[in-house]
């Protein structure tokens, strides 16, 4: 605060004030929700935007409502409105019309945003090893060739490819705070009981930045994906898709679109930065419910 009448705050005074003003308005929206429906600022358009994606999924599933062939199922909405069918004399029947429209809108939301964020991270990553670029194209050159598009079929084959797409993934920790789960009955873990229908926040970070299974977590490193013969090694502390049963409804798709990207622009490209490698800063620009990396240029030199 200013000590005297003529005195001016400077800047690092009126940020503290504004900090402490939205941390203030954060606790009282927590602690009354409702209101949230009657403050202005940003979160209105994330409102929109998700009312938006949820009309959209409603109209699609409609259309395949009308036009469903229970004999040729054309996609995952077909699908689920099948089983739909067949478990509706359920009484605890999940398949429901409201875990349709969400799962849908999850494979939006795991399918593009968090895959595009971790194939820009990688890049990012590849930019600041140059030497590890250089032994996956070499790997690439090696089972795939030029002269054909990369496939799921030469994952197995990739070892080295593999491990440092696991080895961003693990590295970037994307969202390290998980999505919130809730326990679905009354459960004792260590000693602790947790009330059936309690939140639960799990920390992926502890576990893809744990020391004992990961030496040097803080260091981009694939072998920690390799085992002493080169060969891809799994590891039980790799949650970047959640922990648990009710893990990332994408993951399949997100692992799918990361290998044959990745892949298909090694195979195509030599990426330069403008800078020196050395110099490239991978520090997050966002770090709370998401890593975001902070902004770079690269260039694309064909192969």
């Amino acid at each position: 605060m200013p000590t005297a009448l003529n005195e001016r705050p400077g800047p690092s005074w009126k940020v503290s004030i504004v900090h402490r003003l939205v941390l203030q308005s954060h606790l009282v929206c927590n602690t009354f929700p409702i209101l949230i429906d009657y403050f202005p600022g940003s979160h209105n358009k994330l409102f929109k935007n998700f009312a938006y994606i949820r009309s959209y999924v409603l109209e699609k599933v409609k259309e395949h409502q009308a036009t469903l062939d229970i004999n040729n199922p054309r996609d995952f909405i077909d699908c689920f409105l099948i089983k739909m069918e067949q478990e509706k004399h359920n009484q605890e029947m999940e398949f429901t019309f409201e875990n349709l429209i969400a799962s849908v809108s999850d494979l939006f939301g795991a399918g593009t945003e968090t895959t595009s964020t971790t194939l820009r991270y990688g890049l990012l990553m590849l930019l600041k090893h140059p030497e590890v670029t250089a032994k996956v194209q070499e790997e690439i050159d090696r089972v795939i060739g030029r002269h054909r598009s990369p496939c799921m079929q030469d994952r197995s084959h990739m070892p080295y490819m593999d491990a440092v797409v696991h080895e961003i993934q693990r590295y970037i920790d994307l969202v390290p705070t998980n999505l919130p789960h809730a326990v679905t009955r009354d459960i004792k873990f260590r000693n602790y009981l947790i009330p059936k229908g309690t939140t639960v926040v799990t920390s992926l970070s502890s576990v893809l930045h744990d020391e004992k299974e990961f030496p040097n977590p803080k260091v981009f490193d694939p072998a920690h994906f390799l085992d002493e013969s080169g060969n891809f090694k799994k590891s039980d502390y790799f949650m970047a898709f959640s922990a648990g049963k009710r893990s990332c409804v994408g993951e399949g798709l997100a692992r799918m679109e990361l290998f044959l990207f990745l892949t298909t622009i090694l195979q195509k490209f030599t990426l330069k930065s403008v800078v020196d490698p050395k110099d490239l800063d991978t520090t997050p620009v966002s770090s709370g419910f998401g890593h975001v990396p902070p902004p770079y240029q690269l260039c694309f030199t064909p192969l």
